[in-house]
């Protein structure tokens, strides 16, 4: 007997849903060379445009030099550096909250929390569209598991009625394959009449959302009472690695004593928190970089809908493109790539079936000539297809 890895490939191959690496042989940036091909790149979640900041590269050489390349050993050992404690503070001064706890990356985060938190005979309730890693959380916390209609709060309340035990309701902020936001209010104000806490996954939202980038929680106005758990990952807007969880002062304690991907993971190298600090204070200083992205995306929406392109109804620098047959929408990205634009094609099983889109991302970093640019081609490339899968006169 022996696994079968060559039928699964070729099925994969066969329903179009084959993944590949592109290489990036440049910094994240909006013009890239890719697999040894200069770029426009609008598939990266740099949202700000700090990933290439030279103040928040010169911030990790300084933080090499001065605290090495690596953390050494888990938080709990001897791997919890300065620059990790200053991040820590920092992000819980920037969420408001009285503690944050540092991840080296959301999927652990998002783990950790879930896990520590819930077992055998509590609850945890889940957006039918949360990220795997949260959907991941749920299953393995071992609580009953069960998973609400997207954004519907009357599916929410109506799982809230049967839960038992202590009870989560988790959410992503904003929704990484549509660019959606939660209904936050509403799911909030559900959790706490059945005295349930809630958790977001603010990934997306952090950055570009809020009067100071603080996300979907500044976005709505709600605080500690209404979203009690609250991870935010630096991979995307702040353009550098790891994740946090901010919370309560025994929510934080309860992490650092139950939260095995915490406990049981060697630190991020503190040079990169080093960086964080920085790109934190760019976040919130420099407010032009989430003006420039509006003007980006709404300009992007109007040249789309004239294109005749259906999009997803999304605010943020999510911007897919609904093209529905796997097949179509990596002809369409491959269209592009032609013509030297990279947009991902998104198929299932990371989006439903039938749903598959190009994911069309926005970076501060992006000018307006870049993005006319991108209307431009698409426009060329729809209207190629569309030719292509004309019947014949």
């Amino acid at each position: 007997m022996s696994f079968d890895l060559a039928s699964r490939l070729a099925a994969r191959h066969a329903e179009n849903l084959y993944r590949q690496r592109p290489l990036l042989e440049s910094p994240q940036g909006p013009e890239v060379v890719v697999d040894g091909r200069p770029m426009l790149a609008f598939c990266s979640n740099d949202y700000l445009g700090l990933a290439d900041h030279p103040e928040v590269k010169a911030a990790l050489q300084r933080g090499v030099e001065r605290w090495g390349a690596g953390g050494g050993a888990s938080h709990l050992v001897i791997g919890h550096s300065g620059p990790h404690h200053d991040l820590e503070l920092a992000l819980a001064d920037f969420t408001g909250r009285p503690r944050a706890l540092l991840f080296s990356t959301g999927y652990m985060a998002n783990l950790g929390a879930v896990t520590a938190l819930l077992g055998k005979g509590d609850t945890v309730l889940e957006d039918r569209l949360n990220h795997a890693s949260l959907l991941d959380a749920g299953l393995l916390s071992g609580a009953r598991f069960s998973r609400y209609l997207h954004n519907d709060v009357d599916s929410l309340a109506s799982r809230l009625e049967k839960a038992e035990g202590n009870t989560l309701v988790v959410t992503d902020g904003v929704f990484s394959m549509d660019g959606d936001l939660a209904e936050l209010p509403a799911v909030c104000a559900a959790a706490k009449a059945r005295g349930a806490w809630v958790m977001v996954d603010d990934a997306h939202g952090f950055g570009p959302l809020g009067a100071t980038g603080g996300g979907i929680v500044e976005h709505f106005g709600l605080g500690l009472d209404d979203v009690p758990v609250l991870v935010g990952t630096l991979g995307k807007a702040f353009g550098t690695a790891g994740a946090f969880v901010a919370g309560s002062e025994e929510l934080i304690e309860t992490l650092i004593q139950f939260a095995r991907p915490y406990i049981y993971t060697t630190s991020q190298p503190p040079a990169v928190a080093c960086a964080t600090l920085k790109s934190l204070e760019l976040l919130q200083r420099e407010s032009w970089r989430r003006e420039h992205l509006n003007k980006l995306i709404q300009r992007f929406r109007e040249g789309a809908a004239e294109i005749g392109l259906t999009l997803m109804d999304s605010p943020t620098p999510i911007q897919p493109i609904l093209i529905g047959d796997s097949a179509r929408a990596l002809k369409l990205s491959a269209l592009l790539r032609d013509r030297g634009i990279l947009v991902g094609a998104i198929r299932p099983p990371t989006v439903p079936a039938g749903s598959a889109r190009l994911r069309v991302t926005f970076s501060a970093a992006h000018s307006e000539e870049q993005l006319e640019s991108l209307l431009s081609a698409l426009a060329e490339c729809w209207a190629t297809l569309a030719k292509e899968e004309a019947p014949d006169a």
